[in-house]
């Protein structure tokens, strides 16, 4: 018999079949038709994943199409200085590195568990299956793509002014969109300082800029989390935020 705990073994070691319930967490299986679900579900797997896991990392040979069943992810990498740099988190419900697996390319980016997670996978071969035989998976991909594209173009347009408080606002818009994380609903389980590893700042400077977007009406800042109370107010505060920046900046 083996010796090692199940907390000693990998993600990849401690891979397992999901839950009833936790199949229900997965947005797209409602998407198949009966035989391509009965399919999928056999080939899907789950990972109790530790903070601090790698889901996957750069340079990897992709094997699987992810998605946050429970908990947070950060997906970033490293420049040629040894400098990090976060490109988003992923909240329950959000499914990511579609392009990575359409194309069977190595992985270009990390994806670490900020905390306890339960992490899903689909086998690539499975993926390309359900590409070939299922409309309703294609228009799911299709539209992650494009959300994806322009949350990305957003995002680099904000980051050019490099304020704070945009790049608070931007980063919570991103995790509420109902498109990409349709498992968040209303309230993102996140803590400040899961929010400052996610934005670049100190949790001091974050909750700075949660208290000017609680005093706009967009947020409410609550016990182990944030409730957006009106996604467009979230968003319009972005703007609003971006223009402020740019006066000062005149």
């Amino acid at each position: 018999m083996d010796p090692r705990t199940h907390q000693d073994l990998s993600l990849h070691q401690r891979r397992r079949p999901p839950t009833a319930e936790e199949l229900d967490g997965i947005p797209w299986l409602g998407q198949l038709q009966a035989p391509e679900r009965e399919r999928a579900v056999a080939a899907l797997l789950v990972g109790d994943a530790k903070a601090g896991d790698y889901v996957c990392r750069v340079g990897r040979p992709v094997t699987y199409w992810f998605g946050v069943v429970e908990g947070l992810l950060k997906m970033s990498s490293d420049n040629a200085q040894g400098q990090t740099m976060t490109f988003t988190g992923v909240p329950p419900g959000g499914w990511f590195g579609e392009g990575t697996a359409l194309k069977r390319e190595p992985y270009r980016y990390n994806i670490q568990a900020l905390r306890r997670s339960v992490v899903a996978g689909l086998p690539i071969d499975t993926f390309h299956w359900l590409l070939d035989h299922s409309i309703g998976f294609n228009r799911f991909v299709m539209n992650q793509l494009n959300e994806r594209l322009g949350q990305f173009i957003a995002a680099r347009e904000i980051d050019r002014f490099g304020n704070p408080d945009v790049r608070v606002a931007r980063s919570l818009a991103s995790l509420f969109n109902p498109v990409l994380y349709p498992g968040v609903g209303e309230v993102l389980r996140i803590t400040q300082q899961e929010l400052a590893y996610l934005v670049g700042l100190s949790r001091q400077r974050v909750n700075e800029a949660l208290k000017a977007l609680e005093a706009q009406g967009a947020i409410r800042v609550e016990y182990g989390g944030l409730r957006v109370l009106e996604l467009a107010a979230l968003r319009s505060s972005i703007f609003q935020l971006q223009e402020g920046a740019s006066a000062a900046r005149d």
